[in-house]
């Protein structure tokens, strides 16, 4: 299959996100980066000047991303593929329950990512062609304690990306699901991850499985893992605190 040519990459100025904007552009796509630090995406543009654009934006400014998705497309020249890599992952205490906290996961991880991934839908079926890639979770799979709102966006987002899937797999349109397991970022570095993988190579298994719609994690071990995880019943699931 041929490489993408044009590419838009939300949430590149670090983790994932960059590096997938740093792997695209190495291998000559025109990648459109976004993020709210410009500094960030401005030595993406750097390193890359001729493939990487860079597009200041904070996601929860949900308004301005009809007119800057447009805007994205026109300097880009095409589009072939979009990536929602935006996510945030506050601390939160073994017995805090904090709404602000709260609404800003939902904001980011969930509410930003409709926001652009309804205009990519928009494209790509009127198109019948592209690419989503949606960067879930798999704490998405499960109701953990420690983190009641991240999983519950990074479920949500499952679902959406499913429902997308199932408007527009008839129209050409592949729509991805990508569930990492731990990985080291500068979002989970508070989390001291041991043997966690790291997000170049997260990135890479990324784009190869972008070739595929559906789900997909980014290993054998951690689908299997996940597929136990998710059908043990919820009252011996209470009780292991895994």
């Amino acid at each position: 299959m041929d490489d993408y040519k044009y590419a838009l990459i939300i949430g590149a100025s670090s983790g994932i996100g960059a590096e997938l904007t740093k792997q695209l552009a190495s291998t000559g796509t025109r990648v459109a980066a976004v993020a709210r630090r410009l500094d960030r995406l401005q030595e993406l543009h750097t390193h890359f000047p001729e493939r990487v654009l860079p597009f200041a934006h904070d996601v929860t400014r949900y308004d301005e991303v009809p007119a800057l998705f447009q805007e994205i497309t026109k300097q880009l020249g095409g589009l072939d593929l979009v990536v929602y890599a935006s996510g945030v992952m506050p601390e939160i205490g073994e017995r805090e329950y904090s709404f602000e906290k709260d609404r800003e996961m939902i904001e980011v991880n969930v509410l930003g990512a409709i926001a652009w991934l309804n205009q990519a839908a928009v494209r790509f079926g009127n198109t019948r062609h592209g690419t989503i890639v949606g960067i879930g979770s798999v704490a998405g799979d499960r109701g953990r304690a420690g983190q009641p709102v991240y999983n519950t966006s990074k479920a949500a987002l499952a679902t959406y990306l499913e429902a997308l899937r199932n408007r527009l797999g008839a129209r050409g349109v592949t729509v991805v699901t990508i569930k990492p397991g731990p990985v080291q970022t500068e979002m989970t570095a508070h989390l001291h991850l041991k043997g966690a993988m790291d997000a170049a190579t997260a990135a890479e298994i990324i784009l190869r499985k972008s070739r595929r719609t559906g789900e997909h994690y980014l290993s054998p071990a951690h689908w299997l893992i996940f597929m136990i995880i998710r059908n043990i019943p919820s009252w011996l699931f209470r009780k292991l605190h895994v």
